[in-house]
């Protein structure tokens, strides 16, 4: 096996814990990697104004790292904020889903900067709004909004009741897109080939990097496309089931007790390794 030179880390559920702060054992852990030269990724669905903090609590603002946001479909270089790569979905796919969402009965959401547009107020959008702490604001013409482009397009609902829309949306449109959860109340809804494996495989490409030499650490199934294209696929102990069953290797911790930590020591730092 080649030495890894890339560490990929999701956001939510995963580096940061439950109430969203990062250990001083996982910084440390993070910090040790990069002095061996190793690239560190944080790849998530949020939209890049809300990874700020945990960048910066990483200090990857003054240092050479990469930020995956929007689930892949932006890339930026952590340090001096130079776009790599930008996948937005096409305006006449959102104007589709937008419509099949609303025949449905379900809201829509999007990000632009740093506000978050719903197409009407509901409780998944209210909490995304707590976990974020991104602003919140009502448009009442959405479907303008979208027409004018957009990174991806989110459906927030009931777990139980996303199955149905999402089933409607594969079956018109599934081709043309990429679709998962993200959170089991996050429907979303992106450019075809775009999710966070294919922005480590260019990122890798960029630092002359194979897959094999990438540990990808994940929990939902907006990870499942790193986890499966990166050498050592890690899901962190609270990950979902799903995610668990395709991983090389599941944590024996969670993100509150310092799974990230726990694999980085174990693949970097544990004797004989």
């Amino acid at each position: 096996m080649k030495p890894l030179r890339i560490i990929a880390l999701d956001l939510d559920d995963t580096l940061l814990r439950s109430d969203l702060s990062i250990s001083h054992r996982t910084r440390h852990a993070i910090k040790r990697t990069e002095q061996l030269g190793v690239t560190v990724v944080l790849a998530s669905g949020r939209i890049p104004e809300a990874m700020e903090h945990s960048s910066r609590l990483l200090g990857l603002h003054k240092r050479p790292g990469y930020l995956v946001s929007n689930n892949g479909a932006l890339i930026e270089e952590s340090n001096s904020g130079q776009i790599i790569h930008e996948a937005r979905l096409e305006p006449r796919l959102a104007m589709a889903i937008c419509d099949l969402a609303d025949a449905e009965g379900f809201a829509m959401q999007i990000y632009q900067d740093d506000i978050m547009y719903v197409s009407r107020q509901n409780e998944y959008s209210d909490c995304d709004k707590k976990v974020t702490g991104i602003r919140q604001v009502v448009v009442e013409n959405f479907r303008a909004m979208v027409n004018e482009g957009c990174y991806k397009l989110i459906i927030p609902g009931d777990p139980m009741l996303l199955t149905h829309v999402e089933s409607i949306i594969k079956t018109y449109l599934g081709e043309d897109i990429t679709l998962f959860t993200s959170r089991p109340y996050f429907l979303e809804i992106m450019a075809r080939n775009t999710d966070k494996g294919a922005a480590l495989d260019k990122i890798a490409g960029i630092l002359g990097a194979s897959a094999e030499e990438v540990l990808a650490i994940g929990d939902s199934m907006n990870d499942e496309a790193m986890i499966r294209w990166a050498g050592v696929g890690v899901a962190i102990a609270n990950a979902d089931e799903r995610i668990k069953k395709i991983a090389d290797l599941v944590a024996d911790y969670s993100n509150d007790d310092d799974g990230v930590a726990e694999i980085i020591e174990k693949y970097f730092f544990a004797k004989g390794s």
